[in-house]
């Protein structure tokens, strides 16, 4: 699952905090804030988890 967080991350520093500034840390949080209910709204999808190597025993 770190994988995903990752790459969930990356989207966040290159869709959002790149290139931006903000006058306080409220500022901060309430534009994450907004950008994941943007995000979960337009771009979210499930992330595709491939393994083909040997069988995983239980």
């Amino acid at each position: 699952w770190l994988n995903q967080i990752e790459i969930w991350f990356s989207i966040l520093v290159r869709k959002l905090l790149r290139r931006a500034s903000f006058v306080s840390q409220d500022d901060l949080k309430n534009r994450i804030l907004k950008f994941i209910d943007y995000f979960n709204q337009t771009m979210a999808k499930p992330f595709k988890w491939t393994y083909k190597s040997k069988v995983l025993a239980i």
